[in-house]
């Protein structure tokens, strides 16, 4: 079986395995995401931009983490075919 070449173009390690980019412009992950027979690359991401990770210690962060699920709660939703979702699983 011959390797899929968006794998190779996204340098990443196989279906979905999200990257940091970190010399892309705007975009600070890809990940080559597959469901089923759909195959899509996706750029997510803010470029310089923390999230609060999983589990935020600080009041702040927890309001920040809150605030992006409200915000992109609908997206995420939409599952592994979205740049909300895995931005929310990678950042968030």
């Amino acid at each position: 079986m011959k390797k899929d070449s968006r794998l190779d173009k996204a340098g990443v390690a196989g279906y979905n395995k999200p990257k940091a980019t970190p010399s892309h412009p705007t975009k600070s992950h890809v990940v080559v995401a597959k469901e089923g027979d759909q195959v899509k690359t996706i750029r997510f991401g803010q470029q310089g931009v923390k999230g609060a990770g999983a589990n935020p210690s600080s009041a702040k962060d927890m309001a920040r983490q809150k605030s992006f699920k409200a915000r992109h709660g609908s997206n995420i939703a939409k599952g592994k075919m979205s740049a909300a979702y895995w931005a929310d699983k990678v950042k968030w």
